[in-house]
């Protein structure tokens, strides 16, 4: 027995709202759902970093040290770097080959521009202080540690900024591409 025929997509038109937003340019659709999952991914580590903040900044030197030597070990090689690279290379992707929408190019433009910040952040902030910090040992803390703990602190809160700002584009940018309504105001 043939399965039946859909009248809907024999006519070239979907038959839900829901099947539109999959039908409609499958690939890019699925592309741009993609980067929106990699945007929260890349969000996680550095909002994480904001939450624990103000409890890191109550620790001593020892501990803090301790933290920092020994929790974050292996998390920039799993969630840090990657999703924040992914998320700029599928953003300026999509920027450059939006071809329907001024308004959603816009919005993955911006969004690039956060994840690209996010890169400067960690470079101008975060790596510094992993380097220095990947040697020191609890007993011979130098004694402006704090110095160095108020600056990873401050580059992961950029981050966590820039990484929202980056979920919030990609988000409007791919709904507005998504439903066609790049053109009308927001």
């Amino acid at each position: 027995m043939e399965p039946e025929a859909d009248p809907a997509r024999e006519m070239g038109k979907p038959a839900s709202t829901l099947d539109a937003i999959v039908w409609k340019e499958d690939g890019m659709t699925n592309l741009r759902w993609l980067t929106l999952v990699i945007a929260v991914w890349a969000l996680l580590a550095p909002a994480a970093h904001l939450l624990e903040a103000p409890n890191k900044f109550a620790l001593d030197g020892p501990l803090w040290l301790s933290v920092q030597q020994s929790l974050y070990r292996g998390w920039g090689a799993l969630i840090g770097g990657p999703s924040e690279i992914a998320a700029l290379a599928l953003s300026l992707y999509l920027w450059i080959t939006t071809k329907c929408s001024a308004r959603s190019r816009r919005f993955h433009a911006i969004a690039a521009g956060a994840y690209a910040g996010m890169l400067v952040a960690f470079f101008v902030f975060n790596a510094p202080v992993n380097d220095a910090v990947d040697g020191w040992t609890w007993a011979a803390l130098p004694d402006d540690w704090q110095s160095y703990r108020q600056k990873w602190e401050i580059g992961h809160a950029i981050s966590a900024l820039l990484a929202m700002i980056g979920l919030w584009a990609t988000l409007k940018g791919t709904l507005l591409a998504i439903a066609g309504r790049s053109d009308q105001p927001a």
